[in-house]
């Protein structure tokens, strides 16, 4: 069975300069637990979970350090620090967003979107066209309702 047979083909979106605010009131009044973030041109920059907005009100811990003779050895990643700390201050979806997404196509097999699912840890993929345009989208529960419908 292919993607395109159970895909979402009414996807809510935001831009990448919509705001935090929004896209939380977006997940919350349409129930869904992801927005595709489009770009200027439409194409897919990004995607904005639940998740994000979680780990955005959450706590940051910043890298153990080392200090000898007056210079800081660090003894965990400063450049992650640094992203989670401006992921953590982002007031719009550009800069919150996920941006290495991970998609599928319209005609891939269902059981290839649940491999990627499964072995990325991922709830949703944006279902894109041959250039690169956003078609739909199919979740963790779409795949669930074919493969165990009643």
């Amino acid at each position: 069975m292919k993607i395109e047979e159970i895909m979402t083909t009414d996807v809510i979106t935001v831009s990448t300069s919509d705001s935090v605010e929004q896209c939380a009131k977006l997940l919350q009044e349409h129930n869904i637990s992801g927005l595709p973030v489009l770009d200027e041109s439409g194409k897919v920059a990004g995607i904005v979970t639940e998740g994000d907005l979680i780990r955005r009100a959450s706590r940051i811990k910043a890298p153990g350090y080392l200090e000898i003779l007056g210079g800081l050895i660090y003894l965990g990643s400063p450049k992650k620090f640094v992203d989670e700390l401006q992921r953590a201050m982002s007031l719009e979806a550009g800069q919150l967003m996920t941006k290495n997404i991970i998609s599928v196509k319209p005609a891939d097999e269902i059981e290839e979107a649940a491999t990627l699912m499964v072995e990325k840890g991922i709830s949703r993929l944006p279902v894109l066209d041959a250039d690169g345009k956003l078609v739909g989208i199919v979740s963790r529960r779409d795949i669930m309702s074919r493969l165990y419908s009643k």
